[in-house]
């Protein structure tokens, strides 16, 4: 098994739980918590060296992070 692969799996996993139960309840936090199941997924295609699977992955997290941020500073402006 390739390093990327179990590091990958192991990120997933913490981040999939701290994105379930976060501790700070705020919409920030919220979303730092799902980026981080997000870059143990990254890590799980770059195992498998799924170049366009990576691209797509990365072009949408980063529109995604844009929109996400938009979205809470609307909400919490007064």
């Amino acid at each position: 098994m390739a390093p990327e692969l179990i590091l990958g799996l192991a990120i997933l996993i913490i981040g999939a739980v701290a994105a379930a139960f976060p501790r700070p309840k705020t919409y920030l936090s919220r979303i730092i918590s799902l980026e981080i199941p997000g870059w143990g997924l990254l890590l799980v295609m770059l195992a498998y060296d799924e170049t366009l699977a990576l691209l797509t992955f990365i072009a949408v997290t980063a529109i995604s992070t844009f929109v996400m941020v938009r979205v809470v500073e609307r909400r919490e402006a007064p």
